[in-house]
């Protein structure tokens, strides 16, 4: 939990609905407590079979569920302190269609990352716990220089709560 009570899943959640109102959480399947709680974030919630498989499967999920969007913005559950003006500069700088955009400071990529809708086949065929990275590895990606820890800082332990 994060001071005042909330979750970590609910503050990200709020955090992305809030900058971009269509956003969609995929999780897995039998889990009501963290659907409802996603959706009071104000996120859709996509239950995925697949999702097991890892966050290529998650992410595969989201991006067959919204064939008409014109780009998709990847956002962590576990990254409560993304700020609502870095994943709207994301949503806005993938406005073109073949454009890949992500925070960057010190020559390390953070998050969210931004796919422009030419990029849905490639996302479709997704898989596995790597998710996007393999396109990350040899496309070039649209710098958005930052220096607010948000886009670096996750939740992998409580310790990190600190």
């Amino acid at each position: 939990m994060l001071p005042g009570g909330r979750s970590v899943a609910w503050r990200s959640a709020r955090t992305l609905a809030a900058a971009l109102p269509e956003s969609i959480a995929v999780i897995r399947p039998g889990n009501p407590a963290l659907a409802e709680e996603l959706r009071r974030g104000g996120c859709r919630v996509l239950e995925s079979p697949d999702a097991e498989a890892g966050m290529g499967a998650a992410l595969r999920a989201a991006v067959a569920a919204t064939p008409e969007a014109r780009g998709w913005v990847v956002a962590l559950a576990d990254m409560p302190w993304l700020p609502m003006e870095l994943i709207r500069a994301v949503a806005l700088t993938i406005t073109a269609p073949d454009t890949i955009a992500a925070p960057w400071r010190n020559g390390q990529r953070g998050h969210p990352v931004g796919f422009g809708a030419a990029w849905r086949e490639e996302l479709l065929k997704l898989d596995g716990d790597e998710g996007a990275r393999a396109l990350l590895k040899d496309k070039p990606v649209t710098r958005i220089l930052t220096e607010d820890e948000g886009a670096f800082r996750d939740i992998d332990t409580p310790g990190d709560l600190k």
